[in-house]
């Protein structure tokens, strides 16, 4: 069954997830979490390398994992995964 079936307690809303993205990604990037924007690219603006990222998905990955058993980024859509906004749209649309 999908991971969005299965979720424990209260399902985040979307400020939520993005509090937890900017949050994870202000400790990865050792930057203060509300100097990130929503908009922000994150190799253009951020400037976060691959392992950055791969470390992004693994914090989200294991955040959420509590809430929603087997959550996953998977790794064919990482690609698609170029701004704050799209990882929050992505983990939204995931968890909805």
């Amino acid at each position: 069954m999908p991971a969005e079936t299965h979720m424990q307690g209260d399902p985040l809303g979307r400020d939520e997830i993005l509090k937890l993205v900017k949050d994870r990604l202000g400790e990865i990037l050792e930057v203060e979490p509300t100097s990130i924007k929503e908009g922000d690219s994150f190799r253009e603006d951020l400037d976060a390398d691959s392992l950055a990222l791969i470390e992004l998905v693994e914090a989200i990955e294991e955040e959420l994992s509590e809430r929603s058993i087997d959550f996953r980024i998977e790794d064919e859509d990482l690609e698609d995964l170029k701004s704050v906004r799209d990882a929050v749209e992505y983990v939204n649309s995931r968890l909805g």
